[in-house]
């Protein structure tokens, strides 16, 4: 799938930003020809998450779409992929759900901006939903490899003795709708991370107005001590709970990405100030663009770990300024 002879930009979450995905595509050489932004000895590769929340999700994908379509790009899931085929995929007899993806209050906030900008092109939006389906949950380069959020080796070892191409079909999508089944362990580590329920039976509220009663954690630390060693989310934990030991069986539970595996790079997290590896094999480049953050590539050529020169980004203006 991959040409050791190209370089390659892997860009991060999208949501909807396409004037500043065209921005930060002209920043790294590509240029629109024939309809289709190209590089003359570049691909981009981007982490998923192109739909929901910004206000030009229709030109974002078909931008994304047309890079892939033409041997551009390729785009690998990411869980706004997976809850817009959720959304529209009816659930298994006896899951108790009428769609995989529960049509709650909160959900539909998470896919109106989507669903408002498809209103007048049904057929544009079957087609889309189409195109997530064929999406791969991941891509193993060799010496790098792309997720949305999370990479456990057994799971997606167990994942690919199934689906080879990691690319999963509609059934592997409703059976999703059954809590701890297989597919609803695939769809939440490796598009939505891994968490920990918080202690004592406390809750948190988001900024969004979210509460949750556990949190993200990391999936590289070596030697965590605390909770607050192993928080990683937007959201800080209170002092007293960011202070508590991790109890053994705790810490035996964690996922561990190690330090000598091949690169990795991730999207998901709303990471904020200058863009910058998390370690010498792993980087997150989700940047918040949606909430007027950074839209971040990440320039890879034939390193074997990760050069903090090679971040690049566009700031997402206040709003988007028309072209």
């Amino acid at each position: 799938m991959l040409d050791p002879a190209r370089g390659y930009d892997l860009i991060g979450d999208v949501h909807g930003c396409a004037h500043t995905l065209e921005r930060l595509l002209e920043r790294l050489g590509y240029s629109r020809r024939s309809g289709v932004w190209r590089h003359p000895q570049r691909m981009a590769l981007f982490l998923g998450d192109i739909v929901d929340r910004g206000p030009r999700v229709r030109e974002a994908l078909h931008l994304v779409h047309d890079m892939v379509e033409a041997g551009q790009a390729q785009c690998i899931m990411g869980n706004h992929e997976f809850y817009a085929l959720g959304w529209s995929t009816p659930a298994p007899p006896g899951s108790g759900k009428q769609f995989v993806r529960e049509h709650t209050p909160r959900h539909a906030r998470l896919i109106r901006q989507t669903l408002e900008q498809f209103e007048d092109h049904p057929g544009d939006w079957r087609d889309f939903l189409g195109w997530f389906q064929s999406l791969p949950l991941l891509i193993d380069g060799g010496r790098f490899r792309l997720v949305h959020a999370c990479w456990d080796g057994s799971l997606i070892e167990a994942l690919r003795a199934i689906y080879p191409d990691a690319r999963v079909d509609e059934a592997f999508v409703k059976a999703s709708a059954v809590p701890g089944s297989f597919a609803s362990r695939v769809f939440n580590r490796l598009l939505r991370g891994t968490d920990m329920r918080l202690p004592d039976g406390l809750t948190l509220t988001s900024e969004d107005g979210f509460t949750r009663a556990s949190f993200r954690t990391k999936f590289w630390e070596d030697d965590p001590q605390t909770y607050g060693d192993i928080v990683f989310q937007p959201d800080a934990l209170p002092d007293w709970v960011a202070r508590t030991p991790l109890t053994e069986e705790e810490k035996n539970e964690l996922l561990r990405y190690g330090e000598h595996e091949p690169l990795l790079f991730v999207g998901h997290y709303w990471r904020s100030g200058k863009p910058a590896p998390i370690r010498a094999n792993l980087a997150c480049l989700d940047y918040s663009a949606v909430l007027y953050g950074k839209l971040v590539a990440y320039r890879l050529d034939q390193e074997t770990r990760l050069d903090p020169h090679k971040f690049v980004w566009v700031e997402v203006e206040r709003p988007e300024a028309p072209r």
